[in-house]
């Protein structure tokens, strides 16, 4: 029995470094909106500096067409717009960058606030994305808001469209493994969730829907209701595929199909 001394330290020791990664995955998951708006803020401030970069390069390009100015007047004009339009996109990007600050500064304190008990980032937004599903669902399978509200399911209607194609970017954008998903995924998944609730509401602004409001998102509840989302899920992917091939071609103006809008 005395060569088998190593295997309680070695059991110990892996024991240890399992609950050491398993903890490390959950704070990254609980931290993942706050590094998504970090990312974001990023991403803003690169674009400020390209835009302040165009910027230089549109002044000089009307500096040197001023100069110019008789022998090329069209050229002229269009070094004006060129800067102008440089000059609109700077505030433009700069706006973005103050907006992508306070999410970092909100996503820090939502951070520091949060408990244990408290939803993850990612189970939010999918709690959000199962809301929307289950608002639509009840147009499908209860009769009388089918026979009321037909035009929920008409593919014919603009608005119904634009909401099934959202729906199904939201759903090749949600991500299934919550402790791995990266900022990025979860700022494309955001968006197109966002982009889901706006053409919905739209959906059922335009079909007469008396009073329609969004469906509070739940709290501490949506872990716990997991699993009922996933059947949601389940049937709307079931359901989707045969009513986007009901959908008429898009035109030569629409956006292609696996895009938001």
């Amino acid at each position: 029995m005395s060569s088998w001394w190593w295997i309680a330290p070695a059991a110990a020791g892996a024991g240890a470094a399992t609950y050491a990664g398993l903890t490390t995955r959950t704070r990254r998951a609980r931290r993942l909106e706050l590094d998504a708006a970090r990312a974001e803020e990023s991403l803003a401030y690169r674009e400020l500096v390209a835009a302040k970069a165009r910027v230089r390069t549109a002044h000089a390009d009307m500096l040197t067409s001023k100069s110019r100015a008789t022998a090329m007047p069209l050229q002229a004009a269009a070094a004006r717009r060129e800067l102008q339009e440089a000059r609109q996109s700077e505030k433009t990007a700069s706006l973005a960058l103050r907006a992508s600050r306070s999410r970092v500064k909100a996503g820090y304190a939502q951070y520091r606030a949060a408990s244990s008990q408290d939803p993850l980032p990612i189970d939010r937004l999918h709690a959000a994305h199962d809301a929307v599903n289950s608002r639509w669902l009840a147009y499908e399978t209860d009769v009388d808001k089918a026979l009321a509200y037909p035009q929920m399911t008409d593919v014919r209607r603009p608005a119904t469209v634009a909401f099934l194609r959202a729906q199904r970017e939201a759903l090749a954008k949600r991500p299934m493994l919550r402790d791995r998903v990266t900022p990025q995924q979860f700022v494309e998944y955001r968006v197109a969730v966002r982009h889901l609730e706006l053409s919905f509401d739209e959906a059922e602004r335009q079909a007469g829907v008396p009073g329609a409001a969004r469906t509070a998102t739940p709290g501490a509840s949506a872990v716990a209701g997991l699993t009922a989302a996933a059947a949601v899920i389940s049937e709307i992917a079931d359901r989707l595929p045969a009513l986007i091939a009901r959908m008429p071609p898009p035109r030569a103006s629409e956006p292609p199909a696996g895009r938001v809008p």
